[in-house]
């Protein structure tokens, strides 16, 4: 039985605004917000936004003390100067560099994104829905110091800060971005309440070029609270879901969090040119509903799920991000489900580009559980019995048998 079986309705927070679109590094670069506009008129069209479950909240700009859950007050102060003068040089803020150049207005727009996030924490803590979606979140590279790789504000770690400031003991991050998250892997480096589980592709061929097996953490009481799986380039969808199968289940399940904080980052998709993943839309949704039983699992449903990278925009972006919202609010969207008459006009007027017709891929997707053994031959295996090795036995585990 497939995860996506197992969902029921549950009330949910999205978080959504047009003003998040004002997240953008100007037409050449890849972070386009068109991304984000595709997927809110594509949620709207099929109805998920209409969902009785689903309640749609105006993100506010995040405050300085808001972001200083997870930012250095100078590291805020840079961006501020340059978000009123783009002129000015920060070398040392990672800002005016080709991946994250700074642009009239980049503070408020960032924040904005950071807002979102600290905003799901707070329908967590309040809560007022048990599951929250900022699809426009998932800034995972930004340090607590420094941009990095299209990313201003972590608003992941704010969230999580957050969380951890009112009081919450245990939180696990996962992020399914093809790229490591290391932003937020190095702002709870050394939280023993923080686990942070990456899978994507290895370093060795994709940027940051980190997210090695054996970062596992500082040695003390986080030791083992760092997680990676530094999958080979060109692993497809049952390498990609049998590493998580392997991996994130189990260490939960010994980590007990109270909440899961996810970053899911659609950069793995086949069509996406930022990676060397051949994932598929079917597999991302089956992901995002592995996550969610966890969450009802391990967190009495407590769960925010981000969005994050992703450069395939009218393609893969949206309904990935769409499958996620129906996911997270346990109304699972049928991968046969036609696209919208309405989408495909809005894109081909507004975009000048043709979608797909279905919501799924159409291709022939299926995983073998890791219970059915390790294969020492399979180079993905190998990966995962890395990642096992390595963090494991932190936990009391076997990573053969358990």
């Amino acid at each position: 039985m497939k995860a996506v079986e197992k969902l029921q309705p549950i009330p949910t927070t999205v978080v959504w605004d047009a003003n998040m679109t004002a997240y953008y590094f100007g037409d050449y670069h890849p972070m386009n917000p068109a991304r984000l506009d595709a997927t809110a008129r594509l949620a709207r069209d099929l109805g998920v936004f209409n969902l009785p479950q689903i309640d749609i909240e105006m993100p506010e700009i995040a405050t300085d003390a808001q972001l200083e859950l997870a930012h250095a007050p100078e590291y805020i102060a840079a961006v501020r100067a340059v978000s009123e003068n783009p002129e000015l040089e920060r070398p040392e803020s990672g800002l005016g560099t080709e991946d994250t150049p700074g642009y009239a207005g980049i503070h408020e727009a960032s924040a904005r994104l950071a807002g979102g996030s600290y905003q799901a924490a707070e329908a967590i803590l309040g809560e007022r829905a048990p599951h929250v979606v900022n699809f426009g979140g998932g800034m995972h590279h930004a340090a607590r110091n420094k941009a990095s790789g299209f990313c201003v504000y972590n608003d992941c770690a704010v969230a999580i800060a957050r969380l951890l400031e009112q009081g919450v003991k245990r939180v696990a991050y996962i992020d399914v971005d093809a790229h490591h998250g290391d932003g937020t892997q190095s702002i709870f480096w050394e939280d023993p309440r923080v686990m942070t589980i990456s899978l994507h592709e290895s370093g060795m061929t994709l940027f940051p070029g980190t997210g090695y097996a054996n970062e596992w953490g500082p040695e003390g009481l986080a030791s083992g609270t760092s997680v990676n799986i530094a999958l080979p380039a060109e692993t497809a969808d049952s390498g990609w879901v049998r590493a998580f199968d392997a991996v994130v289940p189990p260490l939960l399940r010994e980590f007990q969090p109270e909440v899961i904080v996810s970053q899911h980052g659609c950069d793995s998709h086949f069509r996406d040119e930022m990676s060397h993943l051949k994932i598929s839309i079917d597999a991302q949704r089956e992901v995002a509903a592995m996550v969610s039983n966890l969450a009802h699992e391990l967190c009495e449903d407590r769960w925010v799920a981000t969005g994050g990278g992703g450069y395939n925009l009218y393609d893969a972006v949206p309904r990935s991000w769409t499958h996620l919202i129906s996911v997270v609010a346990g109304s699972p969207l049928e991968l046969d489900t036609a696209v919208p008459e309405s989408w495909q006009q809005y894109m081909l007027r507004k975009y000048g580009t043709k979608v797909p017709q279905l919501m799924g891929d159409e291709v022939d997707f299926w995983w073998r559980s890791w219970e059915l053994g390790f294969d020492p031959a399979d180079q993905v295996d190998r990966t995962i019995m890395a990642t096992r090795k390595e963090v494991f036995p932190h936990w009391g585990l076997d990573p053969w048998y358990d």
